[in-house]
């Protein structure tokens, strides 16, 4: 179950790098719900200039990510370790998660009100350079904020869909804090987040988890939608 957990973290920040297409000109907070073929999560997001943060509960866990497109780095916080997982974005032009360079199609279809707010209804096609593409619909307020999003991310043959609502959005100046690192978290590998371990350097907590997947590898194996990998490399 662990992995199904890191792979609807990686599914919202593929929603979340989509949005960069058109980011919001205001900050806010709002209530957040996705859902994936896998699993449906409802957390909170924090939004300000270009930067963003999403706090959820997985598997009864409280899990972080903020994404820093000023730095291109996505960070993985999780408060209970106090550890954290770094992801690099993309260079500009360099890679196929890099959404500047996606050929975008954007169609606008009209007004629509959606959870109270009076929004505009857009189709939008996304085509990478490697043939990946991404599609569907988004519903944008009058303040810029996609309150709404239902698009299908294809690739090499694998497709995931990813539906999105904002709830409850107040608008108005995000503390800095929230999209910063805090003070005291460790830095872990991907290879010890996915095996459950602790830091970079390992320890006996990687090796105690290590053993208990040696001792179910029906859920290793376990893959399931557009993949975990998959969907880091849309992001990458």
């Amino acid at each position: 179950m662990r992995n199904r957990g890191w792979l609807a973290l990686a599914a919202w920040g593929l929603a979340g790098a989509a949005m960069a297409v058109e980011p919001a000109p205001v900050d806010y907070s709002a209530d957040e719900t996705m859902q994936t073929a896998e699993m449906s999560i409802e957390g909170t997001a924090y939004y300000s200039a270009g930067k963003e943060r999403r706090e959820t509960l997985i598997e009864g866990m409280r899990q972080i990510m903020i994404t820093r497109p000023d730095k291109k780095v996505m960070w993985t916080l999780m408060p209970e370790q106090r550890m954290y997982l770094e992801i690099k974005l993309g260079d500009a032009g360099a890679g196929q998660g890099d959404l500047s360079g996606y050929e975008i199609e954007q169609t606008t279809v009209g007004p629509e009100e959606v959870n109270g707010v009076m929004t505009t209804k857009s189709k939008i096609v996304m085509t990478g350079r490697k043939g990946d593409k991404m599609g569907g619909f988004w519903w944008t307020s009058n303040e810029g904020i996609v309150v709404k999003m239902d698009v299908i991310a294809m690739d090499k043959g694998s497709k995931a869909r990813i539906k999105k609502e904002l709830k409850n959005i107040n608008v108005g100046r995000q503390d800095p804090a929230l999209f910063e690192i805090p003070a005291g978290y460790e830095k872990m590998s991907m290879m010890n987040m996915l095996m459950g371990g602790g830091g970079e350097e390992g320890g006996e907590s990687g090796s105690a988890d290590a053993e208990e997947q040696e001792q179910a590898p029906a859920e290793k194996k376990e893959k399931r939608g557009f993949g975990l990998k998959g969907i880091i490399d849309m992001v990458n």
